[in-house]
């Protein structure tokens, strides 16, 4: 039975997705550790790159990206100051590869394009499947609410994410429907609004206790109107795409009332609602940022000298394109800059689940190295830049 799955033997990292080229790797072999330490100081070079472990099925079973290879690699060979994970992937190997990049930045694209490709058994971040996400949901008619949905209807009205799912998003989105009053029973209930007018007027009972205790409008006892109702989804929408944060002012506002009326229990029990909603927030605004202001060119300048320009639109890096500079730009470079980004604009709609580690990597970047900011060219710039040329 095994014979029928022996993974096929590796054959070399394969092409990039960015420049579709594929380049053979450099490799030492593995075996006694003191060879593998004498080969790797002798080859592998000061320069950024991506790395990989081999066992002895030649499967690729780790993956990593350094800014400088030799001294990465040779951080393996030393036991004391190494971290346990590494000893126990050096361990497996039974040969090392590696491949040069232009640059950190390069080199750090590379590494997440290699482990969703090879899906190596010792790299966890950037595995495909790892994470479970789910999105926020706006939907069901006529009377919407807020669900979690890991494959979003299409007919829902508004869809926010992905966020991790987890019980923190569940009880989330119970608090923000209780907040703005919205029902979250089963489809199969029917809904009632006030101005629908009946023959035979029916007394009905609430189908839960929502609506006794004020966390519903009562959509399904008719006690709103439509308008009213849908007023408050939309007061919903506003706050889960950060347009009104008044939510959580006021519950920081009562919490800090309750506490200085010693209601202790009550103070706690708006710290935790008020903590969730945060959460949710953060994630949510997080993944705006990231997504909504991260449409730019950036200019990085390889080892070599050579200048690549990154087309980065909505998060993600689309294309790496050589600098046009000096007034002198190719056609096909033009073509690319101008495909990216004024094809059409970005639409709104939710983040896929296979982007997202991809867009939170260019944001994390840019995070841990804030003065490369400095250098961005916006999509504008270029186009003046670029009718300058023109003239």
């Amino acid at each position: 039975m095994q014979e029928l799955f022996t993974p096929e033997a590796f054959g070399g990292f394969g092409p990039h997705v960015l420049s579709k080229n594929a380049d053979l790797p450099a490799r030492c072999p593995g075996g006694r550790i003191a060879r593998s330490r004498s080969q790797v100081r002798k080859l592998c070079p000061r320069l950024p790159g991506v790395y990989g472990m081999l066992n002895g099925n030649e499967q690729l079973v780790y993956v990593g990206k350094a800014k400088c290879l030799r001294t990465r690699l040779l951080g393996y060979f030393r036991p004391k100051s190494r971290d346990p994970k590494a000893g126990r992937i050096l361990r497996q190997a039974a040969g090392i590869i590696w491949e040069e990049a232009p640059s950190e930045f390069a080199a750090l694209l590379r590494e997440l394009e290699l482990i969703r490709r090879w899906r190596p058994r010792f790299n966890v971040q950037g595995q495909p499947g790892r994470r479970r996400p789910t999105y926020v949901c706006v939907g069901r008619r006529p009377a919407p609410y807020l669900f979690l949905s890991r494959f979003p209807p299409r007919d829902v009205l508004a869809c926010f994410g992905p966020i991790p799912a987890t019980w923190r998003a569940s009880e989330a989105v119970r608090r923000l429907n209780d907040y703005y009053r919205l029902r979250d029973c089963p489809q199969a209930q029917t809904m009632v609004f006030a101005e629908q007018l009946e023959l035979f007027p029916l007394s009905r009972a609430a189908g839960c206790l929502r609506y006794e205790i004020q966390t519903c409008l009562g959509p399904c006892v008719g006690a709103c109107a439509w308008r009213d109702y849908h007023a408050q989804v939309r007061a919903a929408q506003r706050f889960l795409r950060g347009q009104d944060l008044s939510l959580l002012d006021s519950l920081e506002s009562d919490m800090a009332r309750a506490s200085e009326a010693l209601e202790f229990e009550k103070a706690a029990a708006l710290r935790d609602r008020l903590d969730i909603l945060r959460w949710l927030e953060e994630r949510l605004s997080r993944l705006r940022n990231a997504r909504d202001k991260q449409s730019f060119i950036y200019p990085v300048r390889g080892h070599e000298g050579r200048e690549l320009w990154y087309l980065i639109h909505g998060g993600r890096v689309r294309a790496a394109v050589p600098a046009a500079t000096d007034g002198i730009r190719s056609r096909s470079v033009d073509q690319v800059i101008r495909k990216v980004f004024h094809s059409k604009p970005l639409d709104k709609d939710p983040l896929p689940v296979d982007e997202m580690d991809a867009v939170l990597l260019v944001a994390a970047w840019f995070r841990r190295h804030p003065q490369e900011r400095n250098r961005l060219i916006s999509p504008e710039d270029y186009r003046i830049r670029f009718l300058m040329v023109a003239k």
